[in-house]
């Protein structure tokens, strides 16, 4: 939010360095973000001047160009070349002095002592466009005979220097999002610090009278819910034209276009008090009547930007007799909007549900200053304010007259929030006791209004524009702000406390794992905790009555909490595919929400839940393509290494955990990793079903594991440490002819069940599958890493070793060696 400094002067008599402003608003929780320094004209006209044009004769070598000599005001005169056609002696006009830099929209020129066709030039008399004080070029600027050589432009245009300030005002802090409220809380600050009586004062409207009755509109709330209260005007006569300077350097200072004067004024107001104001064309509000409502779902709407909306139901609508006319408190519409054919008005100042605006917006993509301060909750009790002086400012300035009285529709006022404070609370919390009478001044300063006072407690009112102060807590946090955080001593007591944490740190095996996982190519994604509720509902792989539904949704895209990472992983995956990064491998850290139905008529904290998970997604080849490197398409054998890669790494023997098949209907092919009936991981293939609801075309490979049970796993784990091997390891290879239903696992199984002391490693190194084979035969080339730890084995022990094997296989397996 952009404030101007000579803006807030309006309101509040301060002369303070802009630097030592900005300490202060940061101080007293606006914290800048940045300042700048502004001037209603590009340059400010530094290094230009008044001058008089003495002599003007034609270019001896140019048809077009004029030599003149020009007084600045000094003893000594300059000698100007210069090309416009109505130059002329006896002129007062700008001069660009030597050095000087002018601007011309984006571009800028320096001037410098030259020669033009033989002649010298010591500087440029100017057009307006040079200056930026216009658009004209048809000649030089030529100034009142009055003006006095010598006078600095800037001087004598009124050129207007201020300071801009950037401040990152947090969602609570609405009442300050204006340049009132910010002198509100300057001089509630100034006031207590300085002993100097600060007070920001608001423009009069006592002077507001409306000039007639005769066109007043009929105003119908029919949701009163979402417009607690509406105030409507009629303005007549009014000529639409360019606002005066004084409103359009107020309004570029902060970064806004100028528009035509009764547009400028509705912004004007809202940026002076907070208050957004909305102007209708009033001869097209058919019917005579203005209506507040919600409109059919799916009713289109053409709002300024000319694009056509379906709006929602839950959409709150400012109608006339036959239509809607505006997305109220976002978008105004195309066909009620004020033109430059625009002869009455109707202005709107109202007070909506915040909630409701906010919802609305995001679910169009609206952002604007309105919608802005209504989403955070504007004052009930200014609406009539902001109107009385928009009609004055209109009256004043686009010569309309006022012909109707203020129309009030406010059913239930909103009332001030009462809190009971303690002062014992306030000094607790604060950390310091501060005098008794300094607080009630403080509360005083801010607008709060102490009703009652018994020994330690104060009953307080707050007024209605302080939407975030509903707390003891956030009483006591204003009390400090306008006390100065800077003003609380920090104690040279230093307290430390011992602190037990169980172990494994969990933050230290996330970090391992994440840089295991980084290192071997994957990237870490987060997504949305939140998803659509429809993604659970129309799978059957999810328990939907422990889905934690949101009860005011954003949208009907984020409703529910996840349960699963899979669908933020997978829409990540689409993410990159459409913008064709097709070789992806994902990791993702993430807590999953379930709720369970305790029989409660209120959720209470203990019906939810949350566990962590650990994600992994594969999709595309196995790297880059290149001529040294074959790559190849992943596989499932890629997530399921992965897999046990990170369990491996962690102290979890994959092969001792009980391996079966997932019955979640989005694995195509899969195993899952168990220990005492619980579910360590799942990895596995995407169904091509699941990928079809994502449009994914190309296959992903996908796996789960319960980062919560891994902990309590590696709980007790210890890491021990033994000496280098002193003798040999032995490799042998046996080729067998099997059923293609045996796995490898099988095979792994018996094998370290044979020869448990002497086997260190097995592995797969060829599967071959021919029809010569015979049905449904496939044969497995599978190595055996052989290692006695007390002797050197000999041919006759591995030959022996060797047979127990082929033996167990035979056996367990029908397997025949080859």
């Amino acid at each position: 939010m952009k404030i101007s400094y000579n803006w807030i002067k309006d309101y509040l008599n301060i002369d303070l360095d802009p630097h030592k402003l900005s300490e202060i608003l940061t101080g007293i929780g606006l914290e800048v973000e940045g300042m700048e320094e502004w001037e209603s004209v590009r340059g400010g006209l530094r290094g230009v001047v008044i001058g008089e044009v003495l002599t003007c004769k034609k270019h001896p070598d140019a048809d077009r160009l004029s030599v003149t000599t020009v007084s600045t005001g000094g003893s000594e005169t300059l000698q100007i070349v210069c090309g416009a056609p109505n130059v002329a002696a006896g002129q007062k006009v700008p001069v660009a002095l030597v050095g000087t830099t002018v601007f011309k929209g984006d571009q800028s020129l320096e001037i410098t002592k030259s020669k033009i066709r033989g002649e010298i030039s010591e500087g440029m008399i100017c057009a307006e466009d040079e200056l930026g004080l216009g658009t004209g070029h048809e000649g030089i600027m030529v100034l009142d005979s009055n003006a006095k050589p010598g006078t600095p432009a800037s001087e004598y245009f009124g050129i207007v220097h201020d300071t801009v300030y950037e401040i990152g005002l947090t969602p609570n802090r609405i009442d300050s999002g204006s340049h009132f409220g910010v002198a509100r809380d300057l001089a509630a600050y100034l006031n207590l610090n300085t002993n100097n009586g600060y007070k920001a004062h608001r423009p009069s409207v006592d002077d507001f009278s409306p000039d007639s009755n005769n066109k007043a509109f009929e105003v119908i709330v029919e949701n009163k819910v979402d417009c607690p209260r509406y105030t409507g005007i009629t303005i007549s006569d009014i000529r639409i034209a360019k606002s005066p300077e004084w409103l359009k350097t107020r309004l570029k200072a902060i970064g806004l276009n100028p528009i035509s004067n009764v547009v400028d004024i509705t912004n004007f107001v809202q940026h002076e008090i907070g208050q957004p104001l909305h102007a209708f064309d009033a001869d097209k509000i058919t019917g005579q009547k203005v209506i507040i409502k919600n409109l059919p779902d799916k009713t289109k709407f053409i709002t300024l930007d000319e694009t056509e909306r379906k709006l929602s139901s839950r959409d709150l609508m400012i109608c006339n007799a036959e239509e809607g006319m505006c997305i109220a408190g976002v978008f105004g519409g195309i066909k009620s909007g004020v033109t430059q054919e625009t002869k009455n008005i109707f202005l709107e100042s109202a007070h909506f549900n915040p909630v409701s605006i906010r919802k609305t917006s995001k679910r169009h993509g609206l952002q604007t200053d309105a919608s802005f301060r209504f989403e955070r909750g504007t004052d009930p009790n200014i609406t009539i304010w902001a109107l009385k002086r928009a009609a004055m400012l209109m009256k004043e300035i686009a010569g309309g007259k006022i012909t109707s009285g203020i129309i009030d529709v406010y059913p239930e006022k909103i009332e001030n929030a009462s809190i009971e404070v303690s002062f014992n609370n306030i000094e607790r919390l604060i950390g310091k006791k501060i005098d008794k009478e300094t607080i009630r001044k403080i509360l005083g300063l801010l607008d709060i209004i102490i009703r009652k006072e018994e020994g330690d407690i104060m009953s307080i009112e707050v007024p209605a524009y302080r939407v975030d102060v509903r707390l003891e807590a956030d009483v006591i946090e204003e009390i400090l702000r306008i006390y100065g955080y800077n003003n609380i001593e920090i104690s040279e007591h230093v307290n430390s406390t011992l602190t037990y944490f169980e172990k494994p740190d969990k933050e230290n095996v996330v970090n391992i794992v994440s840089d295991l996982l980084s290192a071997n190519g994957f990237a870490e994604i987060m997504c949305n905790s939140l998803n659509p509720a429809s993604w659970y509902e129309q799978s059957g792989d999810f328990d939907t009555g422990q889905l934690v539904r949101l009860s005011n949704p954003l949208s009907s895209d984020l409703n529910a909490m996840r349960q699963s990472l899979l669908f933020g992983g997978l829409n990540s995956v689409l993410w990159n595919i459409n913008r064709q990064c097709y070789d992806l491998k994902f990791y993702e850290f993430g807590n999953c929400y379930f709720r369970t139905n305790s029989g409660n008529n209120a959720p209470v904290v203990d019906d939810f839940s949350e566990r962590t998970s650990l994600d992994l997604f594969i999709t595309g080849k196995t790297g880059k393509e290149s001529w040294n490197h074959r790559t190849n398409p992943t596989d499932f054998f890629h997530i399921k290494a992965a897999t046990e890669m990170v369990l491996s790494r962690l102290g979890i023997n994959a092969f001792l955990l009980s391996k079966n098949e997932s019955k979640k209907q989005y694995f195509a092919e899969s195993v899952t990793y168990s220990v005492s009936n619980q579910l360590v991981a799942e990895t596995g293939k995407i169904s091509a079903g699941y990928l079809a609801k994502f449009d994914i075309g190309q296959e992903v490979f996908y796996s789960h594991m319960d980062w919560d049970l891994i902990m309590k796993i590696i709980r007790n784990n210890t890491i021990s440490y033994t000496e280098l091997p002193k003798f040999p390891s032995v490799r042998r290879d046996l080729a067998m002819l099997l059923d293609k239903s045996i796995k490898f696992g099988q095979i792994k199984e018996i094998a370290y069940r044979t020869e448990k002391n002497v086997l260190r490693e097995i592995g797969l190194f060829d599967v071959y599958e021919s029809e010569s084979l015979g049905a449904n035969k496939k044969s497995y080339a599978v190595s055996f890493i052989l290692r006695d730890n007390l002797r050197t084995m000999t041919d006759k022990n591995i030959e022996k070793i060797m047979n127990n094997l082929i033996k167990a296989f035979e056996n367990e397996l029908g397997a025949k060696i080859r």
